[in-house]
């Protein structure tokens, strides 16, 4: 029996479709084509979730899970007959979730939980399910989106793993790998460095327990995989929940023998060195042959549970032979249709012209990165420029520092020319540094133009330093946060002109910090020297010149 049900339904048969109305696959087809290129209006919502995907390999599953969505949306909708009771809700919502994400591109808004827990608001998933319930909401009405309720929330795992789950539960599970890799190791007869996480069989060859290791991602994708299938087959919640923790626990055991598989390669390769150099690959070849295995595994048990019964009754639902199914009317058809394509061509207009704002390449201006910083600003006289780059290349920041010419504490101020880089407090926490303070910084700045800087002072045990920054949209440089130590928020609030009135230009982060080498100094009183010190600094810095080179 196919996976997506063969149903044969006689529409037109049953309803007799009137001339110069589209055919409901025909109008179903228009429709999806439609929300696919929608997709546009909400661009940044995606870009988000693609450097999501591209960037952390735990998360790299949930780029299948959009496609995953539409494929069961659309097996629903054919189980219905193309059936279209579209309401205009729809739209609604569709119209809300591109205005948030509009916003979204032109202010800040960070909801920090603790000093380890930052969420950037509105979450990208959420945006996505937001857009897709409401595409289902416009073409296939109330009826559709009861029906494919489990595949239209399946879009929230567009981020799969939530970044607090890779904090308290990869990390733990990292060391637990490590130390059966080790004590199989040690059965075996070898005995290893003390490096809990390198176990290095000879000085130059060994094998590291990174995160990712532990079989997060092979465990989540089996996990996945057990959720939809139960759905398929409609499993009773129960079975499918067995089944689901089943699947987790069985990838996360095939991980722990594949990594004492490789052990027994290294041991191996002990003894015959060309293989020493074929460690990585082996690896992979290991772990792709245990993921099959587990894979025939999971579904095996699932092709036992299924319940022929339940399936029976899903072919036949609701008795589709016979029956008359709708879609609307021809004005009804076209509005839906059309209402779409305006979505579609507002998302065009508005990549294009992000698109002609970041034309200039990420290279061409780290090189320039000297002359963009003046050789004096007030008593302050430029020492050195520097750029802080990605691993994959593209330049994040370009700094200078600046010190008294009376002598004094040295500053660094740093222009990001990436768009909307991450905000500090967020970079700093997923490295696990808690600031001692944060709070929020008024200044004052050349010209006498006041400026809102999100400011947090840290001590790591070496240097002690003080860091604000401010995102700059046009003249206006902006950033707030709110007094705590434990929950609270960081955001912006760009005027008028910048929300209604499009695209500023390249919005541009500029971040600055003071440090002190004495921790000998009271934490408090060290915080407020350093403030005093970037005030002074500040005063002399026009940020508006700093960043104007970066826009357009």
């Amino acid at each position: 029996m196919s996976l997506f049900l063969d149903l044969e339904v006689d529409v037109q048969g049953a309803q007799g479709v009137r001339g110069g109305e589209f055919s409901p696959a025909k109008y179903a087809a228009l429709a999806t084509t439609l929300s696919m290129l929608g997709l546009f209006a909400i661009w940044p919502t995606v870009i988000s979730l693609w450097t999501l995907w591209t960037t952390d390999a735990l998360k790299s599953v949930g780029m299948v899970i959009p496609l995953v969505s539409l494929v069961l949306i659309l097996r629903v909708w054919r189980t219905l007959g193309w059936e279209a009771y579209g309401t205009w809700w729809g739209m609604t919502l569709i119209v809300l979730t591109t205005a948030v994400v509009w916003m979204r591109g032109r202010a800040i808004l960070i909801l920090v939980i603790s000093p380890r827990w930052s969420t950037v608001l509105p979450p990208p998933s959420l945006m996505l399910l937001a857009y897709g319930s409401g595409v289902v909401l416009l073409f296939g009405g109330a009826r559709l989106y009861r029906a494919g309720l489990f595949p239209v929330l399946l879009l929230w795992f567009a981020n799969p793993i939530p970044s607090r789950f890779s904090l308290f539960v990869d990390m733990p599970l990292q060391r637990a790998s490590a130390h059966i890799a080790r004590a199989f190791a040690m059965h075996l007869g070898h005995t290893l460095t003390p490096d809990h996480l390198r176990l290095m069989f000879t000085p130059e060859f060994g094998m590291f327990i990174a995160p990712g290791c532990d079989g997060i991602r092979g465990a989540v994708t089996m996990g996945f995989v057990s959720l939809i299938a139960g759905y398929i087959y409609r499993f009773r919640w129960y079975a499918n929940a067995l089944v689901v923790v089943g699947a987790v626990l069985l990838g996360y055991l095939f991980n722990f023998l594949r990594l004492c598989l490789l052990v027994v390669y290294y041991v191996i390769a002990l003894h015959f060195t060309s293989l020493q150099d074929k460690a990585e690959n082996a690896d992979y070849v290991i772990g792709a042959v245990l993921f099959l295995l587990a894979t025939l595994l999971l579904f095996l048990v699932i092709h036992h549970l299924r319940d022929a019964t339940e399936l029976t009754a899903l072919e036949t639902i609701g008795g589709l032979e016979g029956r008359k199914f709708h879609v609307g009317t021809r004005l009804g058809q076209i509005g839906r249709l059309g209402a779409m394509a305006a979505v579609v061509l507002f998302g065009c207009v508005g990549l294009a012209r992000a698109g002609a704002a970041f034309l200039p390449s990420n290279s061409a201006i780290a090189d320039a990165a000297a002359e963009r910083f003046p050789a004096r600003l007030g008593n302050y006289s430029l020492k050195r420029t520097w750029t802080e780059s990605l691993d994959t290349g593209p330049v994040v920041y370009v700094w200078a520092q600046y010190a008294p010419v009376q002598g004094g504490t040295p500053i660094a101020i740093g222009v990001s020319p990436v768009p909307d880089w991450h905000n500090p407090v967020l970079c700093h926490s997923v490295r696990g540094e808690i600031p001692v303070w944060q709070g929020q910084l008024q200044v004052v700045t050349a010209g006498s133009v006041p400026v809102s800087f999100s400011s947090a002072f840290y001590n790591d045990g070496v240097i002690q330093y003080l860091e604000a920054s401010t995102m700059c949209r046009g003249k206006d440089c902006d950033e707030s946060v709110t007094q705590r130590t434990h929950f609270g928020f960081v955001w912006s609030h760009p005027g008028a002109a910048t929300l209604l009135g499009g695209d500023p230009g390249r919005p541009i982060r500029i971040l600055v910090r003071a440090e002190s080498a004495d921790l000998a100094m009271d934490a408090d009183a060290a915080r407020r020297q350093l403030t005093q010190d970037l005030r002074d600094f500040l005063g002399s810095a026009s940020l508006d010149d700093l960043s104007i080179l970066y826009r357009l």
